[in-house]
């Protein structure tokens, strides 16, 4: 269907016009456009009419853009290339299945990002949607990662990784702190965390400190952004592998104490019960595989029928 419009010219004669401009020809635009001459002919005398200008000069060996078809073949052109891109932009490729995963936005930077390319395919786009709340799979979620303690009710979910926490800061802080901090000069700084603070009470009750947030201390919902900021010297955070690997990696933060202890949550792969789509089944089994778990745990994780 074409929508008109009194303030935008025929959609439909821009394209027609632009290929007839390249081509110099009526009769070269129809045969590449696969219309009659005719066609062209109607399409271009319908876009005059609404330009209120001539575009073309007709000439016994083709046609020559007049001056106002020149200046309107320049915006022609760039709004058609506009349109071109739309697919690459807001639409998933041709040809391409969607995998819907709900994430959240510290998982999608610190992990998902750097392996995307091996995890997409050439058939499979995988489609995200940033967010904290609970998935809705009712809402065409496929998949989604979330952070607790497991098993939920109505779903099936997989833990990914166990994290080993351990504080960690910026070099210039930690050169400050020296070799061997003990927990109670790490609360000379302010501390940094997430949402989640019982982290930080379990690290530092080990040593008899029971903590309690102070106002200088930084609470950020995306543990992305604690990352961020403990580069920057604002304070000291607990490390989060794999999610921290790659800032250790390359020195913007830095270990500072060697004591370590089990996340008490973990974050978890989550499917409904439903059987998945053969898309999403197989995107699953490539990111468990990445994410280091063996072929028996994600066989039973994709099974069909309700997980325990």
């Amino acid at each position: 269907m074409v929508h008109s419009s009194q303030t935008l010219p025929p959609l439909d004669t821009l394209e027609t016009f632009a290929r007839a401009a390249r081509l110099g020809s009526f009769s070269a635009a129809a045969e590449e456009g696969g219309v009659t001459h005719g066609a062209v002919s109607r399409q271009v005398a319908r876009l005059e009419r609404w330009m209120g200008v001539r575009l073309f000069l007709r000439e016994a060996r083709g046609v020559t853009l007049t001056p106002e078809g020149i200046r309107f073949l320049a915006r022609t052109e760039d709004a058609l290339g506009i349109l071109a891109n739309m697919d690459e932009r807001w639409l998933p490729r041709r040809n391409r299945t969607a995998v819907r995963l709900s994430v959240t936005p510290s998982v999608a930077s610190l992990w998902l990002f750097p392996r995307l390319s091996r995890l997409e395919t050439e058939d499979i786009h995988l489609e995200l949607v940033l967010e904290h709340r609970l998935a809705d799979f009712s809402e065409g979620i496929d998949l989604a990662i979330r952070c607790g303690k497991g098993p939920w009710a109505g779903v099936r979910s997989l833990p990914l990784w166990q994290e080993e926490l351990y504080p960690i800061a910026a070099p210039m802080l930690a050169e400050r702190l020296g070799p061997h901090p003990d927990a109670k000069s790490l609360l000379d700084y302010p501390i940094l965390h997430d949402s989640n603070i019982e982290a930080w009470r379990r690290w530092l009750a080990a040593e008899g400190l029971d903590y309690v947030p102070r106002g200088h201390d930084r609470r950020f919902e995306d543990y992305n952004l604690v990352v961020d900021a403990c580069s920057h010297g604002l304070g000291i955070a607990l490390a989060r592998p794999p999610l921290a690997d790659a800032a250790l990696a390359s020195g913007r933060i830095v270990r500072v104490s060697e004591r370590t202890i089990e996340h008490h949550v973990a974050f978890h792969l989550i499917r409904s019960n439903d059987a998945l789509r053969g898309a999403a089944a197989q995107f699953a089994h490539r990111f468990l595989s990445e994410a280091g778990h063996d072929e028996a745990a994600i066989a039973a994780f994709l099974s069909p029928g309700r997980g325990r």
